[in-house]
């Protein structure tokens, strides 16, 4: 128990010299988490330590994977129920050919050129075919373009972009089985009665025991991540979508969710970013360049060659194409799951999972920063300062105390 604590700190730690960095570079401080993940593996890696710093220790897997399903959860609380009806078409086009393009470029480069066999070329193509949320919506949170259509729409795009990819990997490799029509079953009942549920319980609790909200919110995203990790799925898919439907509690009372958050990327995300940084081997990247390479170029490239014609039917001012499309190019949370899937499955070699995943943490990072110090569209950002709503009478420290 005693080595915890440090090896705590020394996380929260790297957290904060990555807040610091993030603040005087002007980029996203999840992309920071990632490169200083990256650092602090070379270095330890570089005196005989890999495992000083407790990647894959348990508790902080449980911390990393808590941060990714919270703060997946929070993306999908932002897709508000009438800005999703309006950009329909719109989320949809782009989500769907955001999957499709890198997916076939992707499998095609790793069957032709890379001379993978196909199963492994077909997992390529859909590791390297995802968005990343996680990444999209902590910069649409820094930057403000969450409370816009215009990051809205953003984020509904890759709701549907993963979801094509969460639906490829189960039917060309998962098996489907009756844990799949349990999961799917229970998944829909919770679903149709959460709404009504929780603002029950907030009507009834909320004012007069401690954050009983924020209790009952994790322990459904925590119960159906269990049952979908018990299918074959993946904890953070149902995140999402609960968010969605939870849309309207949610920002019924911003002060409420403005504190989850807090609690997400003030203490959870810090692990799950700094820990995907830490499984990157840069020597293995010097060693052999060129597949890594090939492989980035050919999902970014396969993006944008797919969507900023598609975008530009929707975003006519350059900066609003580009940098829509650049955030729909980048990649973490659910290419890291496919890839992991396909290493454990026997699927592809480990030398193939340590390309797969380096190149999507790079498209995390690269597209992002590109998108966001040459193409921001800083007309649509909001006005400094906007106000939020008011907290309801009665509502206090008693919440969150």
């Amino acid at each position: 128990m005693e080595h915890i604590y440090p090896l705590a700190a020394l996380w929260l730690g790297l957290a904060v010299l990555s807040a610091v960095v993030a603040y005087h570079l002007r980029i996203s401080i999840a992309l920071v988490e990632i490169c200083v993940g990256v650092i602090a593996a070379a270095v330890a890696g570089s005196f005989g330590k890999a495992d000083a710093i407790g990647s894959n220790l348990e508790w902080l897997r449980f911390l990393a994977a808590s941060g990714a399903i919270l703060l997946t959860f929070l993306a999908g609380a932002e897709l508000e129920p009438d800005v999703i009806q309006r950009k329909l078409k719109e989320v949809t086009v782009v989500g769907l050919v955001g999957f499709l393009a890198p997916f076939l470029g992707c499998s095609v480069i790793a069957r032709y050129v890379l001379d993978w066999n196909l199963k492994a070329s077909l997992l390529c193509g859909v590791a390297l075919s995802t968005t990343s949320m996680a990444v999209v919506y902590a910069v649409m949170l820094e930057t403000g373009f969450n409370k816009t259509d215009f990051g809205k729409g953003i984020l509904g795009a890759c709701f549907i972009n993963d979801l094509g990819t969460v639906l490829a990997l189960g039917l060309l490799f998962a098996p489907f089985t009756y844990r799949t029509v349990v999961f799917i079953g229970v998944t829909g009942l919770v679903l149709a009665v959460l709404p009504s549920t929780s603002r029950w319980l907030t009507r009834m609790y909320a004012h007069r025991t401690a954050a009983i909200r924020t209790k009952w919110v994790i322990f459904v995203l925590f119960g159906l991540g269990a049952l979908a990790l018990w299918s074959g799925s993946e904890a953070v898919l149902p995140a999402y979508i609960v968010g969605m439907v939870l849309a309207e509690f949610s920002n019924g009372d911003t002060f409420w969710i403005r504190r989850l958050r807090t609690l997400t990327i003030g203490f959870l995300t810090p692990f799950y970013f700094l820990r995907a940084g830490t499984f990157v081997s840069l020597p293995a990247l010097v060693a052999t360049p060129f597949v890594f390479l090939i492989l980035l170029g050919g999902k970014v490239i396969s993006k944008i060659f797919g969507l900023f014609p598609i975008i530009g039917q929707f975003r006519r001012r350059r900066d609003e194409r580009w940098y829509y499309t650049l955030m729909m190019s980048t990649g973490l949370t659910f290419g890291t799951i496919a890839a992991l899937y396909g290493f454990s499955h026997n699927i592809v070699t480990r030398e193939q999972y340590s390309f797969l995943v380096a190149v999507v943490i790079a498209s995390a990072v690269v597209p992002t920063m590109i998108a966001g110090l040459a193409f921001l569209p800083r007309h649509l950002l909001p006005e400094p300062g906007t106000k939020t709503k008011a907290m309801p009478q009665g509502e206090g420290a008693d919440e969150e105390g």
